[in-house]
């Protein structure tokens, strides 16, 4: 059984979470978020280097996104209160000399934003924490970002929409589009899976062949599936001498819901008049899978404990392993070592 607790649903802290594409965030432009339930500003200053601050006034709480943003300072909307790129408060409301807090008191919590590879991080937990660096996709260089992103917000908590981005099952029962795999196609599959520094992997491999989706990228074909906490998966695919790679990110909005961010990227020059057709594609997957999340809400609703059963569920568990060895590390203080040891599981999809 899995743990559904309410600190087993919690979601990590201390960890990098996707915030949103590098092209949604321009020069001079604010854009606001809810991540793990904290109101958040994002804004791109005019040296292009983007930042991440609190959403919120000290004066009387009024959302900072609601006001104005020059390049180089944020004005609240309400009271007038001006922050610089560092929270820190430039001026305050009209108070007359001596009858207020010294302006260089007031700041504004500020997170860690790093932008890499044409998308947006942002690291949430405690402030004098060293971040680390935001995942980074190998074979892909920062010097161009995705070639698209598919964005959707699925109406269930960041647990069940991580079960679902590592679930091998579903894909009989959910993607059975004629382009992708038939009921008909099932196959027994051994896989061999590795620990990562954060999670774990499917070792590199030929594709199955019941998988007609790959078959149109032509040369040798090898994928490897990777995922990390708090809810990263990678699929990284060597067709010949180019990469394709399809990264989602799920993350929580606190408000029971979660956000799915589908980027792909690729090398090939062929595909980029297919990048209407590729974004269709992505757009009813993701549907797809919130479709089935939002159907096992109205179970789900009850409580009842998750009946995560044989190879079949091994990489939900291992989350929830990962999960809750994160959480034990945090509360003792301890560097997070991966609890996961290499094997291999076997299911039929």
């Amino acid at each position: 059984m899995a743990d559904q607790s309410a600190a087993g649903c919690a979601p990590l802290r201390n960890l990098w979470y996707f915030a949103l594409p590098s092209a949604q965030l321009r020069s001079g432009r604010m854009v606001a978020k809810t991540m793990l339930g904290e109101p958040i500003l994002l804004a791109r200053g005019g040296q292009q280097q983007p930042f991440a601050v609190a959403d919120r006034c000290p004066h009387h709480g009024a959302p900072l996104s609601h006001g104005r943003f020059d390049g180089a300072e944020i004005a609240c909307g309400d009271g007038g209160c001006r922050f610089d790129r560092d929270g820190r408060e430039l001026s305050g409301p009209a108070l007359a000399d001596g009858n207020g807090p010294v302006v260089r008191d007031i700041t504004l919590r500020r997170y860690p934003c790093r932008e890499v590879q044409g998308l947006l991080w942002v690291f949430i937990g405690d402030e004098d924490r060293d971040p680390g660096d935001p995942p980074v996709i190998p074979d892909i260089g920062d010097r161009h970002g995705p070639r698209l992103v598919e964005t959707q917000l699925f109406d269930c908590a960041l647990d069940h929409a991580v079960v679902g981005l590592v679930d091998p099952a579903h894909v009989n029962y959910v993607h059975t589009n004629w382009w992708w795999r038939s009921k008909r196609m099932v196959r027994e599959k051994a896989k061999r899976f590795a620990p990562t520094p954060l999670g774990f992997k499917m070792v590199r491999h030929r594709p199955s062949s019941n998988t007609v989706g790959y078959k149109i990228l032509g040369g040798e074909i090898t994928t490897e599936i990777s995922f990390q906490l708090p809810g990263i998966r990678l699929e990284h695919i060597r067709a010949g001498r180019h990469v394709i790679c399809n990264l989602t990110t799920a993350t929580p909005t606190g408000n029971g819901t979660t956000e799915l961010n589908n980027s792909i990227y690729w090398t090939q020059p062929w595909l980029a008049p297919l990048t209407p057709l590729v974004r269709h594609l992505a757009k009813v997957f993701l549907g797809q899978d919130g479709a089935i999340l939002a159907k096992q809400k109205e179970g789900l609703r009850y409580g009842p404990p998750l009946m995560l059963v044989g190879e079949i569920d091994a990489q939900a568990k291992w989350y929830y392993r990962l999960k809750k060895e994160w959480q034990r590390c945090e509360r003792e203080g301890e560097a997070f070592v991966n609890p996961l040891r290499e094997r291999t599981l076997r299911w039929r999809s």
